[in-house]
């Protein structure tokens, strides 16, 4: 489906479907269209929500995680958002792990597809080279088991941020404020029913950052996906769309509430 961006106050953000609010949020390199498959799925029963994060544009003194956590509050208080299912992709779930932890009473169910906040090693070990359009296609082809997965047009987009000094300055900032965030000894404070989908073949936050995710929050499940790099939802969004569905039906926002 053509995603509908909506402008209003200082936030642009996607909002289709009605019923409970599932809030996801994208990942460094992420943009709206990563979600494309799940809101296709889930807007027929559900309201699905994507705020564009300011990862481009923020002030450089606030570009890190807690200044995204702060922007995704904003959000959830201008939109007057409640009963939160929180769904997170890479930086995305460390962004969704530390708001949860802020703000526990908002949040109903916690959703984490290769979240930073333990690992990860960002863009293969490096970041992208400017003007090199060879090196940010086999980076980003990286981040898939399927290469093939990686378009022309996110490519493309990739290549473009990367070719900005203002862009870069605020993707470096970002990524190191969530490498040095490491947040073993927090997590374990979260309660809310947590469901983890994993590639099993992700190579940015590899399978053991599941297993330890599994371990240190104490109501969760994990759940792999074969042939499977570290976007789920893109790469095979039929399968996470289905394990994604049989998790909210067995954990009921009322259940979930008590």
């Amino acid at each position: 489906m053509d995603l509908q961006v909506r402008q209003e106050g200082d936030y642009q953000y996607i909002d289709e479907g009605e019923g409970e609010v599932l809030l996801l949020l994208h990942g460094l390199f992420g943009a709206l269209s990563n979600w494309n498959g799940v809101v296709d799925h889930f807007s027929k029963s559900y309201r699905v929500v994507i705020p564009l994060m300011p990862i481009y544009e923020m002030a450089l003194h606030k570009a890190g995680v807690p200044g995204l956590v702060n922007f995704v509050e904003g959000f959830v208080k201008f939109k007057k958002l409640k009963d939160l299912t929180l769904l997170g992709n890479s930086l995305g779930g460390h962004v969704g792990l530390v708001y949860t932890l802020n703000n526990a009473n908002m949040v109903k169910r916690l959703v984490l597809t290769g979240s930073s906040g333990l690992f990860e090693d960002s863009m293969g070990g490096s970041f992208p080279k400017r003007g090199n359009y060879q090196y940010v296609e086999e980076r980003v082809g990286y981040t898939f088991y399927d290469p093939k997965t990686a378009t022309k047009e996110l490519v493309d987009e990739v290549f473009s941020i990367t070719n900005s000094n203002a862009k870069c300055l605020r993707i470096i900032a970002i990524a190191k404020s969530a490498q040095r965030h490491n947040m073993a000894k927090d997590i374990t404070n979260i309660k809310v029913p947590t469901l983890l989908i994993w590639g099993l073949n992700d190579t940015i936050t590899p399978p053991l950052v599941a297993y330890e995710f599994n371990r240190l929050i104490e109501n969760s499940e994990l759940y792999f996906i074969d042939k499977c790099g570290h976007a789920p939802m893109m790469e095979h969004p039929e399968k996470f769309n289905s394990i994604l569905e049989k998790y909210l039906a067995k954990t009921p926002i009322t259940a979930a509430s008590v």
